[in-house]
């Protein structure tokens, strides 16, 4: 599991826990804060989810955004 300090960049692709009601469990980052800002890759739905539940929630990164170092 991740920490809730883990560095989150906006562009990563994350594989969730539970998938979203339309199938998908891939998901993109578009906003970080207090709260994470996902778009679902299957049918482009926006939410909104406070760190500590998107922390709980995640299963793996995917594909690392812009910020993330390759060292």
């Amino acid at each position: 599991m991740l920490e809730i300090s883990a560095p989150i960049y906006v562009g990563d692709v994350v594989e969730m826990r539970k998938p979203h009601p339309c199938g998908g469990k891939q998901w993109q980052v578009v906003r970080v804060g207090a709260d994470i800002g996902l778009v679902c890759q299957t049918c482009q739905r926006r939410v909104l989810l406070p760190r500590r539940d998107f922390v709980r929630g995640v299963k793996k990164f995917t594909r690392r955004g812009e910020g993330a170092s390759d060292g």
